[in-house]
């Protein structure tokens, strides 16, 4: 699992590219001062210094694994912050490279995650058309604002989904808030693809 986020000001510079397809994942500081020096000021580290693995070396070792053909990609759950105190699931994503940059005198890891499709929903005839079923960040700001932050069925402040009101494997889009609805859980699975 991993916490990401696109907002001004966020600590990382996480990325999203392809039309929300792609995500270029910074790997995260060291959590203690090396040598006296801030974690924003050091190199990240692929190991501890115990000896095992960081979360960057981990990600790192095995996105080299799978590029060199000794495994298949790891299935990663992404979680973005849109506002404080506000996290949403954007799917499941493949790890599938990573490399070390240069980044304001230091070195960090770059992950390099794709979206997966659910092989469930996917049509022929929706493999054709120009959209993802990752939600863009300024429409779950815009629906969060709309829908008051609760369920539109019951008004549950709890356990949220944003919802295709045209389901995404029924074409629906995903740039515009009018497609896009704040449900609980019980409603989100009651409701599934179908439209209403």
């Amino acid at each position: 699992m991993i916490l990401m986020s696109t907002r001004p000001g966020a600590p990382y510079k996480d990325r999203v590219e392809e039309d929300g397809k792609v995500l270029i994942y910074e790997g995260h500081d060291n959590p203690r001062p090396l040598n006296g020096r801030a974690p924003k000021e050091v190199d990240q580290e692929p190991r501890n210094p115990d000896g095992s693995l960081t979360q960057n070396g981990m990600f790192y070792n095995a996105a080299v694994a799978y590029k060199n053909g000794g495994s298949q990609p790891e299935v990663v759950r992404v979680y973005e912050k849109i506002k404080t105190g506000i996290w949403v699931y954007n799917g499941l994503f493949s790890l599938l490279d990573a490399w070390l940059e240069q980044l304001g005198g230091r070195k960090v890891f770059k992950f390099r995650l794709k979206l997966m499709e659910d092989d469930a929903t996917i049509s022929i005839e929706r493999k054709d058309l120009e959209h993802t079923r990752l939600i863009p960040s300024f429409v779950k700001l815009e629906v969060w604002r709309r829908d008051a932050g609760k369920c539109v069925k019951c008004g549950s402040k709890d356990n949220l989904h944003f919802d295709h009101v045209i389901p995404y494997s029924r074409g629906g889009t995903s740039l515009d808030t009018k497609n896009i609805q704040l449900l609980c859980a019980r409603h989100n699975l009651e409701k599934r693809d179908r439209i209403e």
